[in-house]
């Protein structure tokens, strides 16, 4: 199993990236944002996925472990391939997914290009209480006062949003969010809002 590479990018292109490693060139299909982030000539590292196939073996790359487990619980899902997966990496953070997947919302990834109605929704089921963490995936959130918090979270079940994405998308905006914000519970609400998105997700679930 090939878990990792540190090597030179020998080429990149639109949605792979060649890296060499230990004079071997390994072929590695990325997303578009990360094969951006690679120049050739300079050294890159990846966590890696080895997909094998009766005629082929496919490696996939990612710029941390939060992205690889995503992809892994993705590919795990009934209809969603490896390229469908990746497809999703492409489009939404994992901070989104997390968020997505709470409020139960599997419009986004209707978005994605070979992602359908039926697989969307069950993206949303099978992902269920397994992708919460991934809500801070990047840092750990500022600290802030309970009562703010409580106040913010209680703000926003009263616009419509159930709790578990109120707290995805609290936890999300606490990565950023500057010490003046975290202690305004207008800031917070207004960061919170534009995080989760301006549609109400409706409180008659």
């Amino acid at each position: 199993m090939i878990s990792a590479l540190r090597g030179t990018v020998l080429r990149v292109s639109g949605s792979s990236a060649v890296i060499e490693v230990g004079g071997v060139g390994f072929d590695v299909t990325l997303t578009p944002a990360h094969t951006l982030s690679l120049r050739v000539g300079h050294e890159a590292s990846v966590v890696t996925s080895l997909i094998v196939r009766e005629d082929s073996l496919s490696l996939f790359g990612f710029v941390d472990h939060d992205s690889l487990d995503l992809f892994v619980l993705l590919t795990g899902v009934t209809g969603v391939g490896p390229k469908s997966a990746m497809g999703v990496l492409a489009e939404l953070s994992p901070a989104q997914i997390a968020i997505a997947v709470a409020q139960e919302d599997d419009a986004v990834f209707r978005k994605v290009s070979g992602i359908g109605p039926k697989t969307a929704k069950l993206i949303v089921l099978s992902l269920a209480g397994k992708v919460a963490i991934y809500a801070a995936t990047t840092a750990a959130p500022k600290e802030v006062t309970g009562s703010v918090r409580d106040d913010v979270l209680a703000a926003l079940v009263g616009l419509g949003w159930n709790e578990k994405a109120a707290e995805a998308g609290l936890d999300a905006v606490l990565l950023h969010a500057s010490d003046d914000e975290t202690a305004s519970v207008q800031a917070l609400l207004r960061l919170a809002l534009t995080e989760l998105g301006p549609r109400n997700p409706g409180g008659s679930r």
